[in-house]
């Protein structure tokens, strides 16, 4: 009998109370014949390792800032983990304990990594994946914390796992994540690729770091816009604006985005993007795609310089809506 995709949280702020959680999480897998994999710090994997004792070595451990960069990345890396290892198992999942790091990002990198995990609850929905992603509070910012409860069905407290009240299904997360201020200046997107482009351009040429910068978000932009375009999509919410140095264009439609599914799912891959998509990613610093029945979203991000007039001012922008 298959087992479906299990997606935990847990929130821990000791040594004692993170190993309250993976011993027991690593040895059942290994009594079962289950891997196991411990992605998390250096020091974690220490603690955990010196636990297991003659078992340290039964399971595969990797340092986060080593499984993946992006939050594409990540997700990808997760699957990718999945398929190697699902055919050397018995009856039953494949464990992993997953721990992002979220030290020295900015606050659009942590959005982004936050949209990620809600979507894992769909994109990995075909897997026989049993996750658990800790959030240690002595390093971890409260904020992030209280988005873990929203982003994963239950919480794991000790050695036992609770349904989280405050869970959002990944499209309401989604959508709440990225919808832009209510007091941000509007203008119609209906199929103009360039109007749109002369409107971005004018609003993130002053706050981009060079002439080069602007002329590759320029073809970033243009191929997301054209993206749009070959899916039927000619409508959009276009919001650009700086945060943590950079320049960041969030474009939300009220249509789903028909990009490529899971084979034998009904899944989306967000990881498998079209062509325009895919020259935009490798233009970019990075890029985010989500896609839900309400809607798709998709971000992009190249290296800025606020101004000193706009310091602060990360949490306005602009907006392009139709």
């Amino acid at each position: 009998m298959k087992t479906p995709f299990r997606h935990r949280g847990c929130v821990y702020g000791s040594d004692a109370e993170f190993l309250t959680m993976a011993v027991p999480f690593a040895e059942d897998g290994l009594r079962r014949r289950q891997p196991v994999l411990a992605v998390t710090t250096a020091g974690n994997l220490g603690l955990l390792r010196a636990a297991l004792g003659v078992d340290a070595d039964r399971i595969e451990c990797a340092e986060t800032s080593a499984f993946g960069r992006r939050a594409s990345h990540w997700a990808e890396a997760l699957r990718d983990h999945w398929t190697r290892h699902r055919s050397d198992t018995p009856p039953g999942p494949v464990r992993i304990i997953a721990e992002p790091a979220w030290a020295d990002r900015s606050r659009r990198e942590v959005a982004a990594w936050l949209r990620m995990e809600a979507n894992l609850t769909m994109s990995l929905a075909d897997t026989e994946i049993w996750m658990i992603c800790p959030y240690d509070t002595r390093s971890v910012e409260a904020g992030i914390v209280e988005e873990a409860h929203r982003i994963h069905p239950e919480c794991v407290v000790g050695r036992r796992a609770k349904p989280s009240a405050q869970f959002m299904v990944p499209e309401e997360f989604t959508q709440a994540e990225t919808s832009p201020g209510r007091t941000a200046d509007l203008f119609r997107f209906a199929g103009d690729l360039v109007s749109v482009r002369r409107y971005v351009l004018e609003k993130a040429t002053p706050i981009l770091s060079t002439e080069s910068t602007s002329a590759m978000f320029d073809v970033a932009v243009g191929a997301v816009l054209a993206s749009l375009l070959n899916h039927g999509i000619d409508r959009a919410t276009v919001w650009v604006r700086p945060v943590a140095g950079r320049v960041v264009c969030t474009m939300r439609c009220d249509r789903p985005l028909d990009l490529q599914r899971f084979p034998g799912s009904g899944h989306l891959d967000t990881n498998r993007l079209d062509n325009n998509l895919r020259m935009a990613e490798q233009v970019c610093e990075w890029l985010d795609v989500s896609s839900d029945p309400g809607g798709c979203t998709i971000e992009l991000a190249m290296p800025g310089q606020v101004p000193k007039s706009q310091a602060g001012a990360g949490s306005e922008g602009w907006s392009v809506q139709g």
